[in-house]
Parts: C-alpha cells; sequence; structure tokens
C-alpha cells in the first residue's frame, strides 16, 4: 500500500505535473501546427509580426502617395512640353529664321545647365514641397508673358524662366519618387511617372498645335498655363502629400564633390548616355516644327507628328519590365542609341506626315526606353542623400545638350539645309552607340543598395 506523501512533497508533485502537462501540451501544438509548416508564436514573434504587417500598411499607404505625385508631373509637363512648339511657331509667326529659333529654344536649357547641380545639392537638404511650389509658380508667371507684352525678346526671357522653372520644379520631384513605397517600388515608380511623361509629351504638342489652329499663338499660352499651375491646387487640396524619403534626407550625408559624384563610372556612364539620347530627343521637338513648315505642313500635322513620338514612348515603357529581365539595362540604352539613330537617318528622306508620323513612332522606341531605367539607376548609383544631386549632374549634362544642340544645328540648317541636321546628328548618335557598347554596369549594383 502506497504510503500518503507529505503536504509539501505533495504540493511538489501536483507542481511537478502541471508543468509537465503544460509542456506536452506545447511540444503536441507545435507538432499539431508542424504538419502544416506553421509553429505557433510567442510573444516576441508576435511583436515582430505585428510590425512588420505595420510596415506592409505604411508602405502601401507611402504607394498611394505616387497617384497625386504623378498627376502633379503630368499636368506640367503637358504645358511645359506644349510651350516648346507654341514658342517655336510664334517665333516662325513674327519672323524669326530658323538660327534665331534656335538661339530662343536654347534658353531653356541655359539656366538649368547652369545650376541644376545646386538645385539638386538644394533639394538634397530640404523637404521638397517648397521647391515644388515655387517651380510651378514661375512656370505660371512664364507662360503669361508673352500674353502681357509680344515680340521675340519677350519669347526669350518666357524661355530662360521656363527651362530653371521647370528644373526647380522636377529635380525634388524625381528624388522623392524614388522611395516612395520602399526599395520595391522604385522601378515601378520610375516607370510609372515616365509613362506619365509620355503621355503629357503626347498632349502637349497636340494640343498645343490645335489649340494655335483655332485661337492662336497668345491664347495658347493662357491654355497652357492652367496645365502649369495644377499642382499648386493639388498641394493646396492635400498640403500633407509630399512625404520626405529616406534616400536623399539626413545629416551629414551630403558632404562630397561633383567630381567625386562623376568618377564613378557606371553613374557617369549612365549620365552620358542620357544627355546623348535626349538632345536627339529635344532636336526633333525642335527642328521638326522648322522642317514641316518648310515642306508645308499644317501645324495640327506636325503636332500629331512631334506626338507620335511620346505614343511609342508610352508603349515601349509598358514593356521595359519584361525587357529588363531578359537583357542588361545597359544593353537596352545602346539599342535605343542605335535605333534613334537610324531613325534620323530616315527623317530627311521623306516629306509625306504618314511616313514622318512612323518615323517618329520608331524614334519614340528608342528614347522611350532609356529614361525610365536611367532615373532607377541614377537612384541606385548615387550615393546616400545625394540623389537630387546626381539627378542635378545629369540634369546639367542634358541641358548643356539641349542649349548646344538647337544653337548648332540651327546654324548648320542655315548654312547646309535640313538633311545636313538630320544626318550630323544620326552620326553623333551613332558615335555614342559604339561607345556605350565597351562600357559594362557591375552585376550586383542593384543589390548593393
Amino acid at each position: 500500500m502506497q504510503q500518503p506523501l507529505p503536504l509539501r512533497a505533495y504540493h511538489y508533485n501536483i507542481a511537478a505535473r502541471s508543468i509537465s502537462a503544460r509542456k506536452a501540451s506545447g511540444n503536441m501544438a507545435r507538432t499539431t501546427h508542424g504538419i502544416t509548416g506553421v509553429t505557433s508564436p510567442g510573444p516576441q514573434q508576435a511583436r515582430c509580426s505585428i510590425a512588420a504587417r505595420l510596415l506592409q500598411a505604411r508602405n502601401r499607404f507611402l504607394h498611394m502617395t505616387i497617384y497625386p505625385v504623378v498627376l502633379m508631373s503630368v499636368l506640367s509637363q503637358v504645358g511645359f512640353s506644349g510651350s516648346r512648339v507654341v514658342v517655336s511657331l510664334y517665333a516662325l509667326e513674327l519672323g524669326a529664321n530658323q538660327f534665331t529659333v534656335g538661339v530662343i529654344i536654347g534658353l531653356y536649357a541655359l539656366c538649368p545647365m547652369l545650376l541644376s547641380i545646386v538645385i539638386g545639392r538644394y533639394a538634397d537638404r530640404t523637404p521638397p514641397r517648397f521647391p515644388i511650389i515655387v517651380g510651378s509658380g514661375l512656370m505660371v508667371a512664364a507662360m503669361l508673358m508673352p500674353t502681357m507684352m509680344g515680340g521675340l525678346v519677350t519669347l526669350g526671357i518666357a524661355a530662360f524662366v521656363l527651362g530653371f522653372s521647370h528644373q526647380f520644379f522636377s529635380i525634388p520631384l524625381e528624388a522623392l519618387v524614388g522611395g516612395i513605397g520602399g526599395p520595391e517600388k522604385r522601378a515601378s515608380n520610375y516607370t510609372m511617372i515616365t509613362m506619365g511623361w509620355a503621355i503629357a509629351n503626347m498632349s502637349g504638342p497636340l494640343i498645343a498645335g490645335f489649340s494655335i489652329d483655332h485661337i492662336g499663338h497668345v491664347r495658347v499660352f493662357l491654355v497652357l498655363a492652367l496645365f502649369v499651375a495644377a499642382p499648386l491646387l493639388i498641394l493646396w487640396l492635400r498640403p500633407g502629400l509630399l512625404p520626405r524619403t529616406a534616400r536623399h534626407t539626413g545629416p551629414g550625408k551630403h558632404s562630397g564633390s561633383v567630381a567625386e559624384l562623376w568618377r564613378i563610372g557606371p553613374l557617369r556612364t549612365i549620365i552620358i548616355c542620357s544627355g546623348v539620347v535626349g538632345s536627339a530627343q529635344d532636336l526633333f521637338q525642335f527642328y521638326m516644327p522648322i522642317y514641316g513648315h518648310a515642306i508645308g505642313l499644317s501645324a495640327s500635322a506636325i503636332g500629331t507628328i512631334l506626338s507620335m513620338v511620346a505614343v511609342a514612348a508610352f508603349i515601349v515603357r509598358s514593356f521595359i519590365p519584361f525587357l529588363v529581365k531578359r537583357m542588361p539595362e545597359i544593353r537596352i540604352l545602346t539599342l535605343a542609341v542605335f535605333i534613334s539613330a537610324l531613325a534620323f537617318t530616315l527623317l530627311p528622306m521623306f516629306a509625306d506626315p504618314y511616313v514622318l508620323a512612323m518615323i517618329a513612332f520608331g524614334l519614340g522606341l528608342g528614347v522611350g526606353c532609356s529614361l525610365p531605367m536611367t532615373l532607377s539607376l541614377l537612384y541606385l548609383l548615387s550615393p546616400e542623400g545625394r540623389v537630387a544631386e546626381a539627378l542635378g549632374i545629369h540634369k546639367t549634362v542634358r541641358n548643356t545638350t539641349h542649349l548646344v544642340v538647337p544653337v548648332v544645328f540651327g546654324s548648320v540648317g542655315a548654312a547646309f539645309g535640313y538633311s545636313a541636321v538630320f544626318l550630323s546628328n544620326a552620326a553623333v548618335l551613332a558615335a555614342s552607340g559604339l561607345m556605350m557598347r565597351k562600357t559594362r554596369v557591375p552585376e550586383g549594383s542593384q543589390q548593393a543598395k
């Protein structure tokens, strides 16, 4: 017969059995959940899970910000791209020759060429709301200038102010876009905003061309002023819209010289390539109205041809996620340069508006591949806290070509004719493509940041 336990031993025995039962229950629960590959979370795991869900919810909320930000950029770009058409055609209407039109269009790039790096360094240090508001306000003022005072001098001043204010608006906005929604959204964000620019670059010339035919040159500036004023309205309705994303903020992250950034080989390669392809697009936007005017095309036809570049860019950008899975970005950029060179080679051979529209579509396929990958790679390859400065260098190179190309090729056109303009630019593009073939971007760059 078993002897009864002392009272203290009895309590110890009960406690030990209780502990053993709890352990067995826990092991059974883990075993049961293990069948489906799930373990019961402890308190620490539960807190980590809650934090992860909160982070995901925050990223989803921030990603929603991309849509009004893209809308602001698109509406502003509609007015800006339309202004180039109306300024060049209005200058021709006022009696300007090819060289004078080239100088006026070149003024779009003068101030950005000189100040884009300064704007980028400033944008790395300040929240984006203030420069975006100032840039939009100055664009509105520049659009209203030709409506108050006519003449080629006024057009030149308006082009100068539009070029500066557009950079003051776009550099902080482009740096902001790369960080909205986290690193996994960077490529899709830049694809989305560049597709929006393609729509804007299609709509701007169309609106300008048809408006000129119906309401005249001066009133078109009022129409375009409404588009560049739209971001001011959006920011007034949503004051807290623009977040300050982590990649281009933070104390102590802005040191270093511009030369230090320029010595980063892959970064320099991307900037040069984008400048060459961008200059080709700008030359087409500047010289196609002159060429179309010379062969007797209407403003509506010229605007339609110009818009085909944007249509093709929009289409090809929708396929970029599939393209980058099959070939490196640097190879796509090289192909884009050669496609653009081919389009410029074909341009002077035809005067039929339908054929010119097809050539413009081919050019759009080339230039449309360049921009989204350029912006994404600049965001990846730039050092911490210097994203906007790297964008500023990119804008400086592009605007240097924007300034030089209209003046140089306007002089070439005046001296040697239209064919010399298109063929010489094709040669520059082909030479740049050959140089790009020798350049390699490190394969691990995408994982590095």
